[in-house]
């Protein structure tokens, strides 16, 4: 039996940065994803950042010799793993709904991200139940791996906003 689904074209799987800032609330500094490269619902997702040495974390982390802080790897990785939770119809597209990190397992550094580079960065849905999904992530600088991890994610529907004093 053959597929009669439509194949997606290239040009329909890759996201400019107008795109992802639609799908997700993050904004500078802390949005972490520059670009989508590839994506299959309910599958996979690939995509980039471009570390600048402008990034306002070079400042501190370290002034002498800039490494991007290995928490903001995972943070871009959570990112690309909420992209593909958006892209796959599991959250909300309208805003009502958030992906929040909720979990990391298994995380191994390998290699440090300096200013010039360009970061890969994939995730895998590994398991999706109710709303909570677990991805199998990975970030990599010319084909050198630099971080795997294990992330969970919830989706959690926005509160309304809180009412101002009177």
């Amino acid at each position: 039996m053959t597929d009669t689904k439509p194949q997606q074209r290239r040009e329909d799987r890759e996201l400019d940065v107008g795109m992802i800032q639609r799908l997700l609330p993050h904004r500078y500094p802390m949005l972490l994803v520059d670009r989508v490269l590839d994506w299959e619902a309910g599958k996979f997702i690939r995509g980039m950042k471009n570390v600048t040495v402008d990034e306002p974390f070079f400042q501190g982390h370290f002034p002498t010799y800039p490494v991007m802080p290995g928490v903001l790897v995972i943070e871009a990785m959570a990112q690309i793993s909420g992209l593909l939770v958006m892209l796959s119809d599991v959250a909300r597209r309208d805003g009502s709904q958030l992906v929040l990190f909720a979990g990391i397992d298994d995380a191994r550094f390998k290699r440090q991200v300096v200013p010039g580079d360009q970061l890969l960065l994939e995730a895998e849905l590994d398991r999706a139940v109710r709303k909570i999904g677990r991805f199998i992530a990975r970030a990599s600088v010319d084909g050198q791996l630099v971080c795997e991890a294990r992330l969970m994610a919830a989706i959690r529907d926005v509160p309304p906003p809180r009412e101002l004093p009177r």
